[in-house]
């Protein structure tokens, strides 16, 4: 999150973020790569919603964005760029706002990475600034009245903020664009179908105490159906009250990266790191059922190995994770060895909620990612089959609230 959205507050530190990245984006590590398997009813699309490159306040070519997506195995790919806020123009000027889709999507043939189109219309509260995905021609969303150039200048003026002289073009381009009214923007991307949604509404540069809660344009977007979603995490953040308000108010729960310099610099995987995305349920791999399943709200967000959604898309998701069969009694006792896989990239980190006792575990147990681990318990008596039940803590289904997973083992 680069940009800071009142006009009239932090220009400094707006203009004097930008710095570009030198040298080759380093060795691929397959730890990067994520899998998260498919479920009885869907395929699990692994997305990132919210990134940018140097066609807006990113370090990066588009090309770039496209071969970290494959490295990471994301399945689905938005390049998402600040419509008003162009800090490079200077250096890469361009008039067609989709210019950083049509490179990512050339970068992408041939690969196994469906590339779609999205910009970010960046304004001050309200709205803060909104993403819109699927767009027809983002340049639609862009509307520059060169009457009202004084009032940007002024606008400018106003704000007080020392501007280097090499910024005062972008800097007049932003206040100008700014000019025109964010509903009109949000207008034009619902006519065009997008998925819109709401970016880091909890993040300070807007809400001084970090708690995302809706203003009456938000409402207003709500009752008309022209807000779908709502990013609960971005980068390093999470807002559980922007969990709360997509429960309440029935919109898609979105978690981004919001990447703009290397995702090796932000996310390293040696240090056990990974970009936050959003999981979607759809019916096929392809644009039309993912949007499909995105306005349905088919979506749970993996953030710092949280899984956190809806209880009716999290729990398919987690049953299709966790499997487990049993490797027998031990020889002479009633202790029964049990095998449990994980077959994704989120560890599963789970309490035992059942009358069993372990015999070389706490009640704590956690299953790495793709990985196995053995638990021993103790039945006390010789069982056909076996039953337990864990609360899954690294995951949520509400603010504050758990959700448990049963299996069944024959023995």
């Amino acid at each position: 999150m680069k940009i800071i959205p009142s006009l009239f507050f932090g220009l400094t530190v707006f203009f004097s973020s930008v710095a570009f990245s030198h040298g080759e984006a380093g060795s691929v590590s397959e730890k990067r790569m994520m899998n998260f398997p498919d479920t009885n009813n869907a395929k699990t699309i692994i997305s990132d919603l919210h990134t940018h490159s140097v066609f807006s306040d990113g370090h990066v070519w588009p090309n770039v964005r496209v071969t970290e997506a494959t490295r990471d195995g994301i399945d689905l790919l938005a390049i998402t760029e600040h419509l008003e806020y162009q800090p490079h123009l200077d250096h890469i000027p361009h008039t067609n706002r989709n210019a950083a889709y049509l490179e990512a999507k050339k970068a992408a043939k041939g690969e196994d990475l469906i590339v779609v189109s999205g910009s970010e219309i960046t304004r001050e509260m309200p709205p803060g600034h909104i993403n819109a995905i699927f767009l027809q021609d983002s340049n639609d969303l862009l509307f520059l009245d060169k009457k009202k150039i004084k009032m940007a200048r002024l606008a400018l003026k106003e704000s007080q903020e020392v501007i280097n002289p090499d910024q005062v073009a972008m800097a007049e381009m932003y206040a100008l664009a700014n000019q025109w009214p964010a509903v009109l923007a949000v207008n034009e991307a619902n006519k065009q179908k997008a998925f819109v949604f709401w970016n880091h509404p909890g993040w300070t540069a807007q809400s001084s105490d970090g708690v995302a809660s809706l203003t009456e344009m938000h409402k207003t977007f709500i009752e008309s159906n022209s807000l779908h979603g709502i990013e609960i995490a971005n980068g390093d953040t999470f807002s559980e009250e922007a969990f709360q308000i997509a429960l309440d108010n029935k919109l898609t729960l979105i978690g981004t990266s919001d990447v703009h310099d290397l995702i090796d610099w932000d996310y390293p995987s040696e240090l056990g790191s990974h970009r936050p995305v959003t999981l979607i349920f759809s019916e096929k791999r392809n644009k039309r059922s993912i949007k499909k399943a995105l306005f349905e709200r088919k979506t749970v967000v993996w953030f710092k190995d949280m899984l956190i959604g809806e209880k009716e898309n999290l729990m398919p998701l987690l049953e299709s994770m966790l499997l487990a069969r049993s490797a027998g009694y031990i020889s002479r006792t009633q202790v029964l060895k049990i095998e449990l896989s994980n077959n994704s990239s989120a560890p599963l980190k789970l309490q035992n909620l059942s009358e069993y006792s372990f015999r070389t575990s706490t009640d704590l147990l956690e299953v790495p990612p793709n990985g196995k681990l053995e638990i021993q318990v103790k039945t006390i008596k010789k069982l056909k089959e076996l039953k337990l039940d864990f609360k899954v803590v690294n995951a949520l289904v509400e603010p504050k609230v758990n959700p448990t997973l049963t299996i069944k083992v024959k023995i």
